[in-house]
């Protein structure tokens, strides 16, 4: 059982509210830091914006058995082709126990080691092309699960705890790259990305498509190496990590603290217009190297034999009650 679930029971409410440290912007406009908000009775409280109300649209706790998979589907391809490095319903490589999902590293019968990604949507690299001929023709377009426009997307989640591959929360359009407008085709919110045990990279922001015209911006924001704004965290915790997506741009948040001010209005910037959908990932390292036909590393077989695992507590989308 959480932790936390006494503290709601006493609460004898679904919507309790704390006060923040600060309710005011800075001087140099910085977002307030957040409020706990018990919005899911005897769970976890969000870390929500301050000054804002929310209401909670879409959540998963994990507290069954098993995935839900009316909430949730596996993305197993890679640019039309079957990616040999994820994994399949089949592999088992999560498992729902204790209130969490863990994302796990699985071998099968073959060798291969293969980790999960979920999302709740799909691009169109999701379906099998026919490589036979040409692009033309690929696979039956499933209806996405849950796409979702602007509002507060929260996950608590603890990273992976050794190298070899990395985790991720973020959010895709399923028209990422078909024009030449970010606002219209969609923009990859990279939310929360750890390839390294211990730190998380800026958020990264993608539009333009993954050719010539791609186009990233971060927060916090930096024109440099995106590694000099990394962050460290402690590892072996869980952590909040929150949007706040607005039609004029995105608020990031750590542990209810923003990572910087507001993006997506200055030169090169931009923000999506379109809804996206979710998705919590785990990758191996080197798999996309020599034409996607990369093999495990070796710390990667030293992680999956040590049991490694993303662990998700919950996902949880709200939106701005007006």
């Amino acid at each position: 059982m959480k932790h936390f679930k006494q503290i709601a029971i006493l609460a004898g409410s679904i919507a309790l509210f704390s006060s923040c440290a600060s309710t005011n912007k800075s001087k140099t406009d910085e977002p307030a830091v957040c409020k706990e908000v018990i919005s899911v009775r005897n769970e976890m409280p969000s870390l929500l914006p301050a000054n804002k109300q929310f209401k909670l649209v879409w959540n998963d706790e994990f507290n069954g058995n098993a995935l839900d998979e009316s909430k949730w589907c596996y993305r197993t391809c890679f640019w039309g082709r079957r990616a040999h490095w994820f994994a399949e319903p089949k592999d088992n490589a999560v498992e729902v126990k204790d209130g969490k999902v863990y994302l796990k590293i699985v071998k099968k019968e073959d060798g291969q080691l293969v980790t999960p990604l979920l999302q709740t949507g799909h691009l169109i690299w999701d379906y099998i092309h026919d490589n036979k001929s040409s692009f033309w023709p690929i696979s039956k377009v499933e209806k996405p699960i849950f796409l979702h426009r602007y509002g507060y997307y929260e996950c608590r989640c603890r990273t992976q705890q050794m190298p070899g591959w990395w985790s991720a929360f973020w959010m895709q359009s399923e028209m990422q790259g078909t024009t030449s407008d970010p606002a219209y085709a969609g923009i990859e919110h990279d939310i929360m990305e750890c390839f390294s045990p211990g730190t998380i990279i800026p958020s990264c922001f993608h539009y333009g498509g993954c050719g010539a015209d791609h186009v990233q911006f971060t927060s916090p924001r930096t024109k440099g190496n995106v590694d000099e704004m990394s962050t460290k965290i402690a590892k072996e915790e869980f952590h909040v990590y929150g949007m706040l997506w607005e039609p004029d741009g995105y608020t990031l948040y750590l542990d209810g603290k923003p990572r910087g001010p507001k993006i997506g209005m200055e030169e090169g910037e931009a923000v999506s217009q379109v809804p996206e959908f979710l998705l919590i990932s785990t990758e191996g390292h080197n798999f996309r190297q020599n034409n996607c036909t990369g093999t495990a590393s070796a710390e990667l077989e030293k992680a999956y034999e040590a049991g490694d695992a993303f662990i998700v507590d919950y996902v949880r989308v709200y939106d701005i009650a007006e």
